[in-house]
């Protein structure tokens, strides 16, 4: 289907023709236990879904502490945590329990959003029952094996992306380019986009603060440079200090503020110590962070969006992005940022000391990639992917008196 072809919503878009609520199986392979974009948009999703009176149950791995609370009503799945990422959890397939109360909900659309070892059983369980199955694509997995020295293993990851999505009825992808990438990679599929939406209001220039200015160091006018993210080698923390290093090299006036935390902030810390570490923000700390800063920068070359490129883009910031899947369909180049080579830490050190050298650039480029982020809305965007729900819903028969009429 065309990407602007999408399903509208229809008027009691939770209910099935007969009045009662449409019943939909979630599964994550992590719901909230460690925030990150994923999740928030699969609970944004489940928010949204029980709103308009569907009936959600979501499966995943959870801990002791996670890092917000769940939307609606979560199954605990067993797990044990990822080897070398313990702040990360396998599920440890589909135990009998999960599969008894999925046999009780008798799901209308069974959901699945990772290719792990719980999406496969929940696939292979699904299918067997008849069920539709969906899956929405959140991560770039198959890249990761890169930047941990296992690249003899990406044909494998390709070979096992195909097997799971092909059985999908359909796949709901974040980008046109993450689409675009699927394919290259010989996955086919009725695919439908669903770009993550934001918060506008929350996210805003409105939201710039002084004070948070003079807190980071920026109170002498100095422009801030802000990357916000994972920790994690996967999102180009080598690119970030090399090409920030290069600026410090051309005496390029800036500061630098990091937000979030992971395994690699000490390595992170000792490249740049002239950063400031802010650890995870949320909500109103974040808000503040991205509007009162001046270029965002993100050399990502795994995401399948970009959350916090269109967070950064709704607060009036310019942005300075790897030229990959995610990036390449939120950034305009030369019109809301710019995009780089993946790893070319030199073209992202240049297009930085573009905008860091020219305030009416930046001023100009904030403002667009504003009113870029304000078609993003969530309500909407939502509203497509349960609209396509329904078209995988049985066709109800009309009455033998109506036929007969």
């Amino acid at each position: 289907m065309p990407f602007d072809r999408l399903p509208a919503a229809q008027s009691s878009p939770g209910l099935k023709p007969d009045g009662t609520p449409i019943r939909i199986a979630l599964f994550s392979g992590n719901y909230n236990y460690q925030r990150d974009g994923a999740n928030l948009a699969l609970n944004k999703l489940v928010g949204y879904l029980m709103r308009q009176g569907a009936e959600v149950l979501v499966f995943s791995p959870t801990s002791a502490r996670p890092d917000f609370p769940p939307t609606g009503e979560l199954v605990s799945i067993p797990s044990v945590p990822f080897p070398g990422r313990h702040e990360y959890r396998i599920a440890l397939g589909l135990p009998g329990f999960a599969r008894r109360r999925l046999e009780a909900l008798q799901p209308d659309i069974v959901h699945l959003s990772a290719p792990d070892w719980l999406g496969n059983e929940a696939l292979k369980f699904a299918c067997a029952k008849g069920w539709p199955v969906v899956a929405s694509v959140h991560t770039r997995f198959e890249s990761y094996w890169r930047y941990y020295n296992l690249q003899v293993l990406e044909p494998w990851a390709h070979g096992v992306l195909r097997r799971f999505y092909g059985r999908c009825r359909q796949i709901y992808v974040p980008s046109e380019s993450m689409a675009d990438s699927l394919r290259a990679d010989g996955i086919e599929g009725d695919m439908r986009l669903w770009p993550r939406g934001v918060n506008a209001a929350c996210y805003s220039p409105a939201r710039r603060s002084d004070a948070w200015r003079d807190r980071f160091g920026a109170g002498d006018g100095a422009p801030v440079v802000t990357f916000v993210g994972r920790l994690v080698i996967e999102k180009g923390l080598d690119v970030v200090a090399e090409a920030l290093e290069l600026l410090r090299e051309r005496g390029v006036a800036h500061r630098v503020a990091i937000v979030g935390d992971g395994p690699e902030r000490a390595r992170l810390a000792q490249r740049l110590p002239h950063a400031v570490f802010t650890g995870f923000l949320t909500g109103d700390d974040l808000a503040h962070a991205y509007a009162s800063s001046d270029v965002f920068f993100f050399p990502s070359a795994t995401e399948t969006f970009g959350n916090v490129t269109l967070e950064a883009m709704a607060s009036g910031l310019p942005t300075v992005c790897a030229d990959a899947t995610g990036s390449r369909s939120l950034v305009k180049p030369g019109r809301t940022g710019y995009l780089c080579p993946p790893k070319d830490a030199r073209a992202f050190a240049d297009a930085l000391e573009s905008l860091l050298r020219d305030a009416d650039r930046r001023e100009q480029m904030g403002a667009a990639a504003r009113q870029e982020a304000l078609t993003y809305s969530w309500d909407a965007l939502l509203g497509r992917v349960l609209s396509s729900y329904r078209e995988l819903l049985p066709i109800e028969e009309e009455p033998q008196a109506s036929r007969a009429a």
